[in-house]
C-alpha cells in the first residue's frame, strides 16, 4: 500500500506545529538554565524514568534509603527521546519538582516505527520482552513472529505468555500446537491466568531479579495480570469489545512498576500491529532463529528463497527442518515490507 502524500497545506500545518513545539521547548530549557545558574536546583543525582508524558517525566530517585520518591521533571531541549526504563541525571528544585539534565548509557532499548516509518523507543534497559497473547481475542501466529522478529533485532531475549488459559478447551487444540511449535525453537513459554489459583506462579518466577516489558494486542490481559502481579496499584482494566472481540486500549504511557519480590516491569500500551518496516530482509530472515543454520548455503549468494533452484531454505521446509507455517510466515512478513515501500 502506497503512503498517502501531504498536500501543501498539510506540510505547512505541520511544520508549524513543530516550529511553536521547538520554541516553547527552547523557552522553557531557558527559564530551566537561568534558574540552574540561579542555584535554584540541588545538586545532580542520579534517577530512573518511570513515565514520560510528552515534555515531562516522572523520575524516581536512586535513593540510598531504598525508599523509592517520584518527582514529576522536565528534560532540557537537548535530551529528546528519554523512554520509560532510561537512566538520568537530574536534580530538584525546591517543589519537589525537577529538571533532568543527562542520561546514561542504555543496555538496550526497545523501537517500533510510528506512523510516518519513523523508529520511536518505546521503553530502554530491558532484560526480557514478554509477548502476551491470549484465547481471545484470537491469537495470530504471523504477529506473533512478527514480535519475535523485532525482538531479535534489539537483542533482548523474547519470552512467549499464553494468558487466560482458564478459557482454553481441555486438549488445548490448535494453540497448544502453536506454543510447542516455539517451545522446539527454544523460545521460553509461560502459561498464566488471573483467575486461577495460582496461576501466576510461573510468572512470577519468570519476572523476578529482571526488568521486562509486556507487548501484545489490545485485549490480552497485559492490564489484569500487572493488576494481579502489583495489587497495591490501581489499574483501570479495559473490557473486551462484545462485537470484535478486539481489546480497548487502556494504557496510554509507558510506565515502570516494581515487583513485590524484585524486579520491575514496563507496561507498554497496546499495539495491534507491531511494525517491521525499520528492517529489511536480511533482518527480518536473521529474525527467524531456526533459519540461521541453512544461511549462506543457498547456491546463488543472492537467493530470495522463493523458488530459486539450490535454496538451501526451501531444502530445510521440504524436509520437515523448518515448518511451513512459520516459513509462510516468513514470506507474509517480507511481503508487507515490500508493501510497504510501494
Amino acid at each position: 500500500m502506497s503512503k498517502r502524500k501531504l498536500t501543501r497545506q498539510q506540510r505547512w500545518r505541520i511544520e508549524k506545529i513543530q516550529a511553536e513545539r521547538a520554541q516553547r521547548a527552547e523557552r522553557r530549557d531557558a527559564r530551566d538554565g537561568d534558574r540552574l545558574e540561579a542555584g535554584e536546583f540541588g545538586p545532580e543525582r542520579a534517577g530512573r524514568v518511570t513515565a514520560h508524558f510528552g515534555r515531562s517525566l516522572d523520575v524516581e530517585a536512586d535513593d540510598a534509603s531504598g525508599e523509592r520518591q517520584r518527582h514529576r521533571c522536565y528534560m532540557r531541549a537537548n535530551l529528546d527521546g528519554l523512554v520509560t526504563g532510561d537512566h538520568v541525571v537530574w536534580r530538584q528544585a525546591n517543589d519537589a519538582s525537577g529538571v533532568v539534565v543527562a542520561r546514561s548509557e542504555r543496555d538496550s532499548v526497545l523501537e517500533r516505527p510510528d506512523a510516518r516509518g519513523q523508529l520511536k523507543p518505546v521503553a530502554a534497559n530491558l532484560d526480557q520482552i514478554l509477548i502476551v497473547f491470549a484465547a481471545e481475542p484470537e491469537p495470530h501466529a504471523n504477529l506473533i513472529d512478527r514480535y519475535l522478529v523485532a525482538a531479535e533485532a534489539t537483542g533482548i531475549d523474547p519470552v512467549l505468555v499464553l494468558n487466560k488459559v482458564d478459557l482454553l478447551p481441555e486438549q488445548g487444540g490448535e494453540l497448544r500446537e502453536l506454543l510447542g511449535r516455539y517451545e522446539a525453537l527454544g523460545y521460553p513459554v509461560v502459561l498464566a491466568s488471573a483467575k486461577q489459583e495460582g496461576g501466576l506462579d510461573a510468572l512470577h518466577q519468570r519476572l523476578t531479579g529482571h526488568t521486562s516489558v509486556f507487548v501484545g494486542q489490545s485485549g490480552v490481559g497485559k492490564s489484569s495480570l500487572i493488576d494481579r502481579l502489583l495489587p497495591d496499584h490501581a489499574l483501570r482494566i479495559g473490557a473486551l469489545s462484545e462485537d470484535s472481540r478486539k481489546g480497548t486500549h487502556t494504557t496510554t504511557t509507558a510506565m515502570l512498576y516494581h515487583l513485590p519480590a524484585g524486579g520491575e516491569l514496563i507496561d507498554s500500551p497496546g499495539i495491534r500491529e507491531f511494525g517491521l518496516t525499520h528492517l529489511d530482509a536480511e533482518q527480518v530472515t536473521e529474525g527467524f532463529i531456526e533459519f540461521r543454520d541453512y544461511l549462506g548455503r543457498c547456491r546463488f549468494r543472492d537467493c530470495r528463497h522463493r523458488e530459486e533452484p539450490g535454496c538451501a531454505l526451501l531444502a530445510a521446509v521440504d524436509r520437515g527442518d523448518i515448518h511451513p507455517q512459520r516459513f509462510a510466515s516468513y514470506r507474509r512478513i517480507l511481503a508487507s515490507l515490500a508493501s510497504d515501500g510501494e
